[in-house]
């Protein structure tokens, strides 16, 4: 007892049959979701004959679709078999990354499919994240969420450590103009989470669901109105992701700051997702945290700490550990994050809520990539990633001295009230 407690909770994986069936099927496409979006950026890199103004490109591109499709795709996850949209988003995807493939056969790609399809693929992804992120939180008892949130979270770590690291392997042993291996093994992935959603019993909402509309995507904008907790939350993974994430400088960092190749990227683009599944793997304490809006804020501070770090210091072995602690901070960060809001949210509202977060999340680091590349243009590449750390830190604080609620916040004394309703 005295080890197990500090290592992750499995119980989800045992007792809730259907929930493991579905996260050993979504472990398996997020590993190749990675592998894609890590060779579309490398790729870009080259073809734009390394203009990390270009790969900022394509996080503008995907920016839309990512604050829009979540909106939409919450509500209509609400309205339906949830089971059945996962189906048609696996499909749309997997369509989409044939097309990746297609246009880097010959070794000539260009580089308009790569911003379209980078699109595409973030669409159905923005419908995909919260409906699967509400069929999760009901394959389990309350009880379970927070192990359930934990495990969820571990596979995006899971994915962002193995992903991006084989990425780099097969675009050097593949020739730096040959991407479509990459793309064919997603396709792969994508296939094999369809296979395990379409085993999955039917899931429709519970009392029957929301007819989608207009209106009923603005309930859950409604649902936030007075809410300090969760605003708070989604405000500090802004902060986080906006200010202080540096991914389209990444390329510039491994193949000029540090001298290095496709595989000096692939090993930095993995370091955020080593230190997050670290943090996953040990997240036994978290579970005994009393205060755990306040966990968030520290964590939050934590991530924009080690990114300033991480623009000035020369060596390429310090920076990927400073990636890499920022990447525990992280996963940290949204284990709690993730968790405060399933638990505030109503489950008629879950989808709607999830889409939300999703938004953030995805719309968050594309603004992100853009923010960083473009100061990088006017400035250099550690003025970017440093005044973008900091920032964070600042925003962190005002969250703190304006949102008190939040710091004060505990779940333990919120499910205690939920009970007593």
């Amino acid at each position: 007892m005295g080890v197990t407690k500090h290592f992750v909770d499995i119980g989800p994986l045992r007792r809730f049959p259907q929930y493991r069936r579905l996260w050993v099927g979504y472990a398996i496409r997020l590993l190749g979701a990675q592998l894609t979006a890590t060779a579309v950026t490398y790729q870009v890199f080259v073809i734009s004959h390394h203009s990390n103004l270009d790969v900022g490109y394509i996080s503008l591109a995907q920016l839309i679709p990512a604050i829009l499709a979540p909106m939409a795709g919450g509500a209509i996850a609400d309205s339906m078999d949830r089971r059945r949209l996962l189906v048609l988003t696996a499909i749309g995807m997997a369509v989409c990354t044939v097309g990746l493939a297609l246009n880097s056969v010959g070794g000539h790609p260009k580089l308009w499919p790569l911003f379209l399809l980078a699109a595409a693929i973030q669409a159905f992804n923005g419908v995909d994240g919260p409906t699967r992120t509400a069929v999760q939180m009901t394959l389990v008892d309350r009880d379970s969420f927070v192990a359930a949130n934990v495990l969820r979270q571990m596979l995006g770590q899971i994915s962002q450590v193995a992903g991006p690291a084989l990425a780099g392997v097969l675009i050097a042993l593949f020739a730096a103009q040959n991407f479509a291996w990459v793309y064919w093994l997603d396709v792969v992935s994508t296939l094999a989470a369809l296979q395990a959603v379409a085993r999955l019993d039917p899931l429709p909402p519970q009392g029957g669901g929301r007819r989608f509309s207009l209106a009923s995507i603005g309930e859950g904008f409604a649902f936030l109105k007075g809410r300090q907790v969760i605003q708070a939350c989604f405000f500090a993974d802004l902060s986080a992701t906006v200010l202080g994430l540096p991914v389209s400088l990444f390329p510039y960092m491994a193949l000029t700051h540090y001298h290095g190749d496709a595989r000096t990227f692939g090993i930095l683009s993995a370091c955020p997702g080593i230190g997050a599944f670290l943090g996953s793997v040990l997240s036994g304490w978290t579970s005994r945290i009393t205060y755990q809006g306040r966990a968030v804020l520290i964590s939050v501070a934590v991530w924009g700490i080690a990114l300033t770090l991480f623009g000035v210091v020369p060596y390429f072995v310090v920076g990927c550990i400073c990636v890499a602690i920022a990447g525990w901070a992280d996963c940290i960060s949204a284990i709690f994050r993730n968790t405060i809001i399933q638990v505030e949210a109503p489950d008629k509202l879950r989808g709607r809520l999830s889409s939300i977060s999703t938004a953030v999340v995805q719309g968050g680091p594309r603004l992100g990539n853009m923010e960083g590349a473009m100061v990088a243009s006017i400035s250099t590449p550690a003025i970017a990633i440093v005044s973008g750390g900091l920032g964070c830190v600042a925003v962190i604080a005002a969250i703190a001295r304006f949102m008190p609620k939040f710091s004060k916040y505990s779940l333990e004394e919120s499910m205690k009230e939920d009970k007593n309703l």
